[in-house]
């Protein structure tokens, strides 16, 4: 029933499509759903692979490459070179290009660059991007402590992020190497003009604490936007999960080929196979098991092992559970029906583990090959990988001496049970934890794993309250950069350090110091020594990185996969 009213709304937006000219509108079905179109709100891919066409930042990536910038919004690159970078490599001077209009009819100024910065800055919504910006500028994660209390000053804010003439000028609190690359993808400008008339922050200090962490519904972002880019939001229907985009064809770099975008959020992976193969989506995000039937296809251009900055699956061990009313934890003691709440504090169960995942096997015959084996956080070109950088293998003897130790040999001899945890769409978080399950349990028949899959918003909530002793989960980057992987990953301030309850000072330094080192070999040498340490620790099982998929009509071309932008930039777009 369910893909039966998906496939109505599709010919349905086809034929409200029937007036226009197809040729120059393009349907495109994908999975997931966007929470709210404010820049500074929502962290998920699908928002951001579509706000990437609605608004210009002030660098933009050439083509597919993750580290050639060009000039956007700003006039030009800095860089140490043309003196817009300060020797000290603490100070970036943007100069701001004159005669780029909203898609309102403001024209864009420094003070909007400045606003928007700030904005993203301050607004620090829980769970929100704002850190990406926070951590290079003010040196913080977040302008709250843990109680909820505001604990950073709006004047060194300002200070940090002023307009100087026809400059933006923007102080970091030290060197951050992927500054450039963070701004050319999430520094989005918004018309301050706009954004102040209808009820947003107005910039100053006095109001900005009541604008900190704002309600989704209070933002006049939420369900509109006014950029600069190629595209502008026409409309959003939140509740059939359609959203239409429009040329701009003001935009400064040339009005865009296409004329209309409409967007499908499209759930059922057989539902997006039929409507690509039938012409009723020019393209469609594909499930892997549909590649080799739609390869066949001659209407039908596959994009597939597309790379991509994620590492996914990932087997998290959590050191201090939370043991009330946990159900995941059995007796709650190590008598073979349970386990304690400091049960993986013990390295050598940790590294037992890890020894027995059967990557090659997951990456091979799960995964279907779409993909590279992981050794660390970090996919191969972010980091410089050689020989001296440690990795587990598949090794069940290695496994069961390590098991014989863990806890002074009580782990052996009394066996265990608890349960590993992963959400329910994920579907390779699931199989990789089957994996880990069945060896685990073929080395001692005491040695019992339960597995669950729990809804997203239940996995998140369980996380943070570290009620999971053992889970499944993955990191696609915000950035291509080394750090946005080993910081979240390891650093005791990161997301999943944090929910493990894991700190290794060592560790911390080394990734502090990796961040403001600019040479790429030195910060690969540092992050070998954060690897190593990080092996030897074993709080985290590495299995792969997978590639992504993108399939289109035979007629749509001038696409170009950049994995830093989550979705597709539609703007060198068209159909022949």
């Amino acid at each position: 029933m369910k893909k039966c009213i998906l496939l109505l709304l599709a010919v349905l937006l086809v034929s409200a499509c029937a007036k226009q000219d197809m040729k120059d509108t393009l349907v495109v079905a994908h999975k997931g759903e966007m929470e709210s179109l404010d820049p500074v709100y929502s962290y998920d891919g699908v928002t951001h692979g579509l706000l990437i066409n609605v608004y210009d930042t002030l660098l933009k990536f050439d083509g597919a490459s993750l580290t050639d910038l060009l000039p956007s919004v700003s006039a030009a690159v800095p860089s140490k070179d043309n003196g817009l970078i300060s020797a000290d490599g603490r100070t970036y001077t943007f100069p701001i290009r004159k005669g780029i209009k909203f898609q309102g009819g403001e024209d864009l100024t420094p003070e909007d660059v400045r606003y928007s910065l700030l904005r993203f800055l301050l607004s620090d919504v829980s769970g929100g991007p704002s850190s990406l910006l926070l951590e290079p500028i003010l040196g913080v994660s977040s302008t709250r402590n843990d109680k909820g209390e505001i604990v950073v000053d709006f004047k060194e804010a300002a200070n940090a992020v002023r307009v100087e003439g026809d400059n933006v000028v923007v102080t970091l609190k030290r060197p951050f190497a992927p500054f450039l690359s963070i701004v050319a993808r999430w520094g989005y400008i918004v018309s301050k003009e706009w954004a102040v008339s209808h009820g947003a922050w107005d910039g100053t200090e006095e109001t900005w604490k009541k604008f900190n962490n704002f309600a989704k519904d209070s933002s006049p972002f939420f369900a509109a936007a006014n950029g600069s880019g190629p595209f502008s939001v026409a409309r959003w229907d939140i509740a059939a999960k359609r959203l239409t985009l429009s040329a701009n064809e003001n935009y400064f770099a040339g009005a865009p080929k296409l004329k209309f975008i409409h967007m499908l959020t499209v759930d059922e992976p057989s539902t997006l196979r039929l409507m690509l193969e039938t012409g009723d989506a020019d393209v469609a995000e594909i499930s892997t098991k549909f590649a080799e039937q739609i390869k066949g296809n001659p209407e039908v251009t596959l994009y597939d092992n597309l790379p991509r900055l994620r590492t996914d699956p990932v087997i998290f061990f959590t050191l201090d559970i939370n043991m009330q009313a946990n159900p995941d934890v059995g007796s709650g003691k190590l008598d073979g029906q349970g386990i304690p709440a400091d049960f993986f504090a013990d390295k050598n169960l940790r590294q037992a583990f890890e020894y027995a995942f059967d990557y090659e096997s997951f990456l091979k015959e799960s995964m279907g090959g779409r993909g590279e084996r992981a050794i660390g956080p970090a996919p191969a070109g972010l980091v410089k990988y050689d020989k001296n950088f440690k990795q587990y293998s598949f090794d069940l003897k290695k496994a069961e001496e390590l098991f014989k130790k863990a806890w002074g040999g009580e782990v052996w001899e009394k066996g265990f049970k608890f349960t590993i945890t992963y959400n329910t769409s994920g579907d390779m978080r699931q199989i990789a934890s089957e994996i880990l399950k069945r060896n685990v349990e073929s080395l001692n028949p005491k040695f019992q794993i339960d597995l669950r899959g729990v809804t997203w918003p239940s996995f998140l909530e369980k996380t943070a309250k570290r009620q999971m002793p053992v889970w499944a989960r993955g990191w696609v980057a915000d950035y291509a950069d080394a750090h946005n992987f080993y910081f979240p990953f390891l650093h005791s301030q990161g997301r999943y350090a944090l929910s493990q309850g894991y700190k290794n000072p060592q560790v911390d330094k080394l990734i502090e110091q990796a961040v403001s080192e600019t040479n790429f070999a030195k910060r690969s040498a540092l992050y070998k020594q954060v690897h190593n340490l990080m092996h030897e620790d074993a709080m985290q099982i590495y299995t792969v990185h997978p590639t992504g998929l993108w399939a289109m009509r035979k007629n749509v071309k001038g696409f170009t996969d950049n994995p830093v932008y989550m979705g597709i930039y539609f703007y060198p777009m068209f159909k022949e």
